[in-house]
């Protein structure tokens, strides 16, 4: 995986450690234990409060790069300038709102030297939180109903339809359970405020919390870990985990894979209701922010995308240790405000 011993170098996204993690320090944690010393991360970061960027033993240097928004070519603009610096062997974003623009600037990226292992446009829509009923339904999949809502006052037509409690989510991120009209209105004017248009009204299903991550080179599941959540933030997401052993979590898994041809890294997010039906609430198109847990059972999701970035075979996972648990902490980091300064001003710590 190198070349004329020159260091691996891996631009990470998503260094945002906090209450609601980016899976990015997780990620860097699983290439450090997989790839041993002979690798130099890159931090890639839209904000100078992002923890990760500061965990130095981690994260050699780091750089801010335009937020999504900014469109793909101010993008490539900046990692031309990185790689000019760095000379970037496999970019690995973690954002689901990036992805559309790594995705569209893959192929400029790769003539420049760069590697990703990215699923399509059509594949990163096809699972869109807005798509994602239609891709049950297509491929005989369980997702809970949903509707699809532009306006509050549609709240009341898609209460009728699936009554409270509400799941009430956002288009990118975060979701609410919502018990009244009035609840399910105030999330939504949250949630359009923070993320834009649509909402996406789901039926609520009651349930054990089933996470799976799931690696795939395109035509099959090459890694599929399950985690039933032991502890869960009032954003709803997993504090504390556990892998499980369940057979039937690992075909949907490949049943998924099969159905859509992934190409990369996702995470299914599961809701088994108590007659053991397993529905797909979402489809995370990235690595989840627990994807460490993976490394830690025996199945380094992050170190396999790196190989299959850089063109290598890799086989099957066949294994992974069920029982191993992790359990997320805060820690005050401290650092001087020299390096916050340096990057909110120059751009590069």
């Amino acid at each position: 995986m190198t070349t004329h011993n020159k260091k691996l170098v891996i631009a990470v996204t998503a260094l945002n450690a906090v209450d609601n993690p980016g899976p990015g320090v997780a990620v860097i944690r699983a290439l450090r234990e997989g790839l041993g010393k002979n690798i130099r991360i890159i931090g890639l970061s839209y904000e100078s409060l992002e923890p990760g960027v500061y965990l130095h033993d981690l994260v050699d240097k780091t750089y801010q790069i335009p937020y999504p928004s900014a469109g793909a070519e101010a993008l490539v603009e900046r990692l031309q300038y990185i790689h000019g610096q760095e000379h970037i062997d496999v970019v690995i974003p973690n954002f689901d709102a990036e992805l559309y623009n790594f995705i569209k600037v893959s192929a400029q990226l790769r003539i420049m030297g760069m590697h990703t292992f990215l699923p399509s446009g059509e594949q990163l829509d096809a699972r869109d939180k807005i798509n994602l009923s239609k891709l049950g339904k297509k491929h005989h999949l369980f997702v809970p109903e949903d509707k699809i809502i532009t306006r509050v006052d549609d709240l009341k037509k898609a209460a009728e339809d699936l009554d409270y409690p509400l799941v009430v989510k956002g288009k990118y991120y975060e979701a609410f359970i919502a018990q009244s009209e009035e609840q399910a209105r105030k999330y939504f004017y949250q949630l359009s405020a923070k993320w834009g248009l649509p909402v996406i009204c789901q039926k609520f299903i009651k349930g054990t919390e089933i996470n799976i991550a799931v690696l795939s080179d395109g035509e099959k599941a090459i890694s599929i870990v399950p985690m039933r959540k032991l502890y869960i933030t009032d954003k709803g997401k997993a504090w504390a985990g556990i892998t499980i052993e369940d057979d039937d979590l690992l075909q949907l898994a490949r049943n998924f894979v099969k159905a859509t041809k992934w190409r990369g890294a996702f995470e299914l997010e599961i809701m088994r209701d108590p007659d053991g039906k397993p529905y797909i609430m979402e489809v995370n198109p990235r690595f989840p922010a627990w994807i460490y847990l993976t490394a830690a059972a025996g199945q380094n999701q992050p170190v396999a995308l790196v190989k299959m970035a850089l063109g290598e075979k890799v086989d099957e996972f066949n294994e992974y240790q069920v029982g191993k648990m992790f359990i997320r902490y805060a820690w005050d980091h401290v650092t001087d405000v020299s390096e916050f300064q340096q990057l909110s001003a120059f751009g590069e710590l």
